[in-house]
């Protein structure tokens, strides 16, 4: 029965910060998403996303950097639906799209020379859901498994910018653990 909710977790993401990246990058974060219901089942949901950690570098000639830091930040909103529920915990799906922003911070390098995308925001989207586990009236504790989808471009010198299109950098998975608080309405 409430209007808003609000919720916080550390979060995890997995991403490829390029095209040419040998390894994943497992980064870090924090996870803020709130709520407006407009009906027992259906909600809109708005979610802002920071990951930050480090990453391998791609099979580039010469290159001696080893784990540069990589950044990436989401903001995406979209439709919320509130599946099986009882008193003691819920699931809800949700499918989100926005943006994300990549950022690279690999010292005098620029990104393509150890392999990794522009420095950019590009399109996002979120699929997944929450798993809400109530512990009293407003305090919710939360676990949010997601697929992350992202869509960076890259551009080698002198070529002009190109779009990735290995489909598997594209898809990555996130998770976070936290809390969440129901507002109720007033009576």
């Amino acid at each position: 029965d409430n209007r808003f909710d609000l919720s916080l977790g550390m979060a995890y993401g997995h991403i490829h910060a390029g095209p040419e990246a040998l390894q994943g990058a497992n980064l870090g974060g924090l996870d803020l998403s709130a709520s407006y219901w407009f009906s027992k089942h259906w909600a809109v949901e708005g979610s802002g996303r920071g990951y930050v950690g480090t990453s391998g570098v791609g099979n580039v000639q010469a290159n001696t950097i080893k784990g540069p830091f990589v950044s990436e930040y989401m903001f995406v909103a979209g439709p919320e639906f509130l599946g099986p529920h009882n008193k003691h915990g819920d699931i809800m799906l949700h499918a989100l799209a926005g943006g994300a922003h990549f950022l690279s911070h690999d010292g005098w390098e620029t990104p393509a020379q150890v392999g990794f995308y522009d420095n950019q925001v590009a399109p996002a989207a979120v699929f997944g859901g929450h798993i809400d586990l109530n512990r009293s009236e407003h305090w919710v504790f939360r676990v949010t498994p997601d697929a992350l989808f992202t869509r960076y471009g890259y551009s080698f010198n002198p070529a002009p910018l190109t779009t990735l299109t290995n489909p598997h950098n594209n898809w990555n998975f996130g998770l976070s653990v936290g809390v969440e608080y129901k507002f109720k309405p007033n009576r």
